[in-house]
Parts: C-alpha cells; structure tokens; sequence
C-alpha cells in the first residue's frame, strides 16, 4: 500500500490533500478559489504556458503567514481523456513529493492538493507547494563556476542523485531547471521540483538511470567525470558511455527541430496576420 504525506481533504467540488500544518480555515477559505488567486494583483506569475504557476503569501493562521506556490495543470485533449484513467498530473505531484519526502530527500514541501472531476474526467487540478528561499537553479551555476568549483558540485550532484535512484525513484524530467541548490560553506543542498514527474519504482536500472541524467547541461569536458562519480566506478563502461551520449545528442537534436518547428509557426501566423 503506497504511504502517502499528508490529510484527506473534502472541499466541494474539489477533493485532495492538505499538510497537517495548514488547515486553518482562513488558508482553506483563500485555496477554494485558486484561479482567483492566480489571478490576483499580489500573485507573482512565474510560468504560464501549458501550466500556470504563481507565487502569493496566504495567510495559516492568525498571527502566521506563509509564500507559497500554485501550480494549475491545464487538462487539455488528450491529456483530459487520460484522466479518466489516470491520476491527474496534481495528484502524481503529490506521490512524487510524498515519496522525497518518505525517503528523507528535500522538495518543496507540499501543502495542498485539489482536484475537480465530471464524472470520471478532470475538470481542474491544482498543486500547492512552499516557496523555497534562497535557492538557485543548478542551471546558472555550470557554466559560472571555476574548475575545482565545478568538480566539487559535480561530486555532490551524483552522490545525491544516485542515491535517490538506489531508493527507486526515478525523475522522468531531470533537468537544470528542476534541480534547486543551496551553497554554504559545508556543501551543496539539493531540491527536486516538478514532482509530478517522479516515478517510484522497485529498481532503477543502469540504462535507465543513464538516460534520466541526459537533460542536465553538464559542460561536455566534465560528463564522463561526473557518470564515474555517478556510478563510483574509476572507468567508466564503454556501453554506458556510448549509451549517455546516443541518448544525449538525440534529446539535443529533437530539441533543436523543436525550437525551429516553433519559430516556423510564430513565423507562419505574423504572415496572416
């Protein structure tokens, strides 16, 4: 039976989840209406394309408050008729976050989950996570750091993430911006985001792990380094080499015809227009 963090939460038309720590009735109140919220002056938009993220300070309790952020998954075409199968992508964020959790690894803490459904489809579902301060994306810190700087974070880095895939989690979008850092004079601390991509598995193969890691934008000179101390291993295989840079030159091209399909389409509709 899957162990999950959190409270049932019964809140018509929504259903969900709610941290222990934020059933106050005034933070209740304010998340009944998270599209209000979205899209209200004192919400901070930080995403809005697919999904729509925000970040606003809500109130916990009478004398407490706390910045948190909503993350509405927009059900669209196909995604809505697989709901009627599936958990909606608000739920997976949930389980994703519960299993860090569970497993003693940092995420943004989650606080509420809601989800409305017609029938067996999802009309709306939301995500409700802390704010993490004073972190970074681990995006900004490969290109900036100096050698020894970088091997250090490199070291931290597959420490932390092989022994996340030995707890058989697995992270089906491992990519610069999904991995937030904190730096101080004992090491790095790390957070995983985006948690509605985390799959928990009984094992996490090598292969499989190899091409998990081939979003993350790590110089080209320092990724064979960084799988050896991925894998603890003085010398890397050659098929576990071969298999990271075929996994990783194909993400790179689909990518770059991605980006030209799109601007081919901005292109066609300033045309018309």
């Amino acid at each position: 039976m899957r162990q999950e963090f959190g409270l049932p939460l019964d809140m018509p038309p929504f259903q969900g989840k709610i941290h222990p720590d934020y059933r106050d009735s005034r933070f209740l109140e304010a998340i009944s209406d998270c599209q209000g919220l979205l899209s209200s002056p004192s919400c901070e938009i930080l995403l809005d394309s697919r999904n729509r993220v925000g970040k606003i300070e809500l109130a916990v309790s009478e004398t407490r408050t706390r910045t948190v952020v909503i993350k509405e998954f927009r059900t669209l075409g196909v995604d809505k008729l697989k709901s009627a199968f599936q958990p909606s992508k608000a739920l997976k964020a949930w389980r994703g976050a519960s299993a860090l959790l569970m497993k003693g690894f940092n995420t943004s803490c989650p606080v509420a989950l809601l989800e409305k459904r017609t029938g067996r489809f999802v009309e709306q579902s939301f995500f409700i996570s802390e704010m993490i301060e004073e972190v970074e994306e681990i995006r900004f810190l490969f290109p900036c750091l100096e050698p020894d700087k970088l091997k250090e974070l490199l070291n931290a880095l597959a420490d932390y993430l092989s022994r996340i895939q030995s707890e058989g989690i697995l992270h089906r979008d491992l990519s610069d911006g999904n991995i937030l850092v904190k730096h101080d004079g004992d090491g790095y601390e790390f957070y995983l985001i985006d948690t509605n991509r985390i799959r928990e598995k009984k094992r996490v193969g090598a292969l499989q792990q190899v091409k998990s890691l081939i979003r993350l934008g790590i110089p080209r000179d320092s990724q064979k380094y960084f799988l050896e101390q991925h894998f603890k291993t003085a010398k890397l295989s050659a098929l576990i080499w071969f298999w990271y840079r075929f996994n990783k030159v194909r993400f790179t091209w689909i990518i770059e015809v991605k980006k030209k399909l799109h601007l081919k389409q901005i292109a066609q509709k300033l045309k018309i227009q």
